[in-house]
């Protein structure tokens, strides 16, 4: 046989052959990629398979895999991706972390945070100028009215500044509702000030009654905010409440405005002249001008004024008639009370409550606490309605009150013994047995802080001794409340007030009217009263539109001048 080739050829062999092996191009062991992924991803979540025998790796069919269908692979990256993702997204979390942690240290102190100072320096700011005037007066009460009202009159473009929501000041904030209660038989006072306009207008729109035993007139202190408003209005005087001063401005040596705090923001006002009329000197204490204040052991006390509804009338008019209290009963008891009088004061009326606490506390009403063995004082006011307002009954000694933590706890603490001496009237006075709390002042009564240091400073001689001045821009009866001194003007004597207790050596431009004019104690206690206060705030406004229609300054003025302006007006100064 021919044991060549298949193809016939000699060479070659015959028979059946065992098959050649194919190439091995790419001989390699299967992988499934899938698994492989899925084990990848176990083990980032902390997850770990059983480690593999070698012999279940040898066991693997080896294949030769040139690709693998997208079908299988893709899922896998993209799990691996997302893993990715979430993985950067903690990195960049843990960066600021890491910044922290690894910076270096400082070299110095000065990058360190700085510890809490005592004093925080503010840094420079440009503010706006919201307002410019001639006059700018600041404190709506009853002096800053007259001062306002007067220097309009007198032609001076003029602006009026208050803190609270009205003007009226210790009228209609603090709820003490007469402006002279010292009209007794015998008075001699200006029947034709801006002081006693302000009754007659009152009066006229229904919003006065009688006091108890004189002829003073008693204004209802929410109706005198719409008597202020149409004084105000009247006069063209531009007003601002809600507005504070922080901060004087000073030009050439001279006052020239004032920077003020609202809830429009901080801005200054510009002006030739500002009168300070807010009772505690505040703008003058701010321009520089020396302040004198007396020691908490000599200053008089602080008042809450209350009111009561549901009284009966006509039962407390009875009451009192039936138990009369005069001014010598004001000293029965030591105490704020306790008054020096001149004798003839001693048998007139007065509206006084005291006796009646000592029988509540003694009854076990109220407790007998210090505080409430102070309870005592003045009523006021009685309308038809059954309202009893100026309840003038809660007193605190000692009280500063240019410290804004002592007037805190003053006012927390007199609405607290208002409490209590609504307790013993109920218990002890008829008329007052189903009487309620009405209402309260919208702040103390504050009788006694800074007062100017002036060109002149007022002392007792000159008010007892009815003294005469060059320089005079009003009288004022020779009235005497405080430090423990009663005198009551029932003798016609009355007393000149000079410009000069007005104005400060230290600040030109600035004028000061109300109770913080210059003074010792007992010119103090004359010259606090609101009468007394329309006065020096009448002439004070005066004065300053003066100045500037003739080119002088506050301190130049000429006093022939302002006093023919203030005979225009209708003010007596002689």
């Amino acid at each position: 046989p021919n044991k060549g080739r298949a193809d016939g050829h000699p060479s070659a062999p015959r028979g059946p052959q065992p098959e050649a092996p194919r190439p091995r191009r790419h001989a390699m062991a299967f992988t499934d990629y899938s698994e492989r992924a899925s084990r990848m991803i176990r083990r980032w979540s902390g997850v770990r398979d059983p480690p593999r025998k070698p012999s279940q790796q040898q066991e693997l069919p080896r294949v030769c895999v040139a690709r693998r269908p997208p079908s299988l692979w893709l899922p896998a990256l993209y799990r691996v991706a997302l893993r990715l993702a979430s993985l950067w997204r903690r990195i960049v979390s843990l960066a600021p972390v890491a910044k922290l942690l690894c910076a270096p240290a400082a070299e110095d102190e000065s990058s360190q945070p700085a510890p809490f100072q005592d004093e925080y320096v503010e840094p420079a700011r440009s503010i706006p100028v919201s307002d410019t005037c001639d006059v700018l007066v600041v404190g709506g009460g009853p002096a800053g009215l007259s001062a306002a009202v007067a220097a309009a009159r007198a032609g001076a473009s003029t602006m009026l500044i208050e803190r609270h929501g009205c003007f009226g000041g210790c009228i209609t904030v603090v709820g003490m509702e007469t402006l002279g209660w010292y009209r007794y038989e015998g008075v001699v006072e200006c029947e034709t000030g801006i002081g006693m306009e302000m009754e007659r207008m009152a009066a006229r729109m229904g919003g006065t009654v009688k006091w108890p035993f004189n002829s003073s007139e008693c204004l209802d202190a929410d109706y005198f905010k719409i008597v202020a408003d149409h004084l105000v209005s009247d006069a063209g005087v531009k007003p601002l409440l809600h507005t504070i001063v922080v901060e004087a401005i000073h030009e050439g040596g001279a006052l020239a405005g004032v920077i003020v705090e609202n809830k429009s923001g901080r801005s200054a006002v510009r002006a030739k002249r500002v009168i300070d009329c807010t009772g505690d000197a505040d703008v003058a204490y701010l321009a520089g001008a020396r302040c004198t204040k007396r020691d908490r052991r000599e200053r008089m006390g602080v008042s809450t004024v209350f009111s009561c509804s549901g009284v009966d009338k006509q039962a407390f008019i009875d009451y009192t008639e039936t138990n009369p209290a005069t001014y010598k009963t004001w000293s029965r008891r030591g105490g704020e009370w306790c008054q020096q009088t001149a004798d003839k004061e001693e048998h007139l009326r007065s509206p006084f409550l005291q006796e009646e606490f000592e029988k509540a506390i003694a009854a076990g009403v109220i407790p007998a606490t210090p505080s409430n063995m102070d309870l005592g004082g003045s009523w006021s006011a009685l309308s038809d309605a059954g309202e009893a307002t100026n309840l003038n009954l809660v007193h605190q000694p000692g009280v500063d009150g240019t410290d804004a933590a002592e007037l805190t706890r003053a006012e927390m603490e007199g609405r607290a013994q208002t409490l209590h001496a609504i307790a013993a009237l109920k218990h002890a006075v008829p008329g007052f047995e189903k009487s309620k709390l009405r209402n309260f002042g919208m702040q103390v009564g504050v009788r006694d802080t800074r007062k100017i240091v002036g060109r002149y400073d007022l002392v007792g001689e000159d008010v007892r001794g009815e003294a005469r001045f060059d320089d005079s821009v009003g009288i004022f009866p020779e009235f005497v409340d405080g430090y423990n001194i009663l005198i009551l003007p029932t003798t016609g004597r009355y007393f000149q007030v000079p410009l000069r207790c007005m104005q400060s050596p230290d600040v030109d431009n600035l004028l000061v009217a109300g109770r913080c004019v210059a003074g010792d104690k007992v010119s103090h206690a004359a010259m606090r009263n609101m009468m007394a206060c329309t006065v020096t705030g009448q002439g004070a406004g005066v004065a300053a539109a003066v100045s500037i229609r003739t080119g002088q300054s506050s301190s130049t003025v000429d006093i022939a001048d302002v006093q023919a302006e203030l005979a225009r007006q209708g003010v007596r100064i002689q």
